[in-house]
């Protein structure tokens, strides 16, 4: 069964434009990527003035893989572009996270889909808003849109860069 799987993607080393073009080439192996975001500039969340900024997109692709197969191929790919797990919320060439697996909800040791955390961040928001707005969170039962348009003013900065 064909679903439509969101995804947020960042990178905040090298350059960090052909990180994620690279990164969505490689996804199209996993399905048809159907929808990408501008770019966006984004402050790093957590562990700030120690790293660079993030370059982040948003992107959705059609998949027939199970959600736990998907997340093994995906973190592959993150790993044969050379991202490295040593410091949590790190720097890091490539990170992709899944935001939506259709309206799945999973909450195993390997995956928890909605993304926990997606609801309070505007670089995630943001860039998902532009291809999905009326995407609906399965168990908050808010569209994306409606998400981005509650978070509070000062809460990341996110400056448009581009097009991927």
């Amino acid at each position: 069964m064909k679903r439509t799987v969101y995804l947020s993607l960042g990178s905040n080393l090298g350059d960090r434009e052909a990180n994620l073009r690279e990164a969505i080439a490689r996804l199209g192996e996993l399905g048809p990527v159907i929808r990408v975001s501008a770019l966006y500039e984004t402050e790093p969340v957590e562990i700030i003035g120690q790293q660079p900024w993030f370059l982040n997109c948003a992107a959705a692709l059609e998949t027939e893989l199970t959600p736990l197969e998907f997340l093994k191929r995906m973190l592959a790919i993150e790993q044969a572009m050379g991202r490295e797990r040593t410091t949590p919320k790190g720097p890091r060439t490539i990170d992709m996270d899944i935001i939506f697996f259709g309206d799945e909800i999973l909450d195993t040791k390997e995956l928890t889909v909605p993304h926990p955390a997606m609801q309070h961040r505007r670089f995630v928001l943001a860039p998902l808003a532009e291809i999905a707005p009326e995407a609906m969170h399965p168990m908050l039962r808010r569209t994306v849109r409606e998400m981005l348009d509650s978070l509070p003013a000062g809460s990341g900065s996110v400056r448009s860069s581009g097009q991927i």
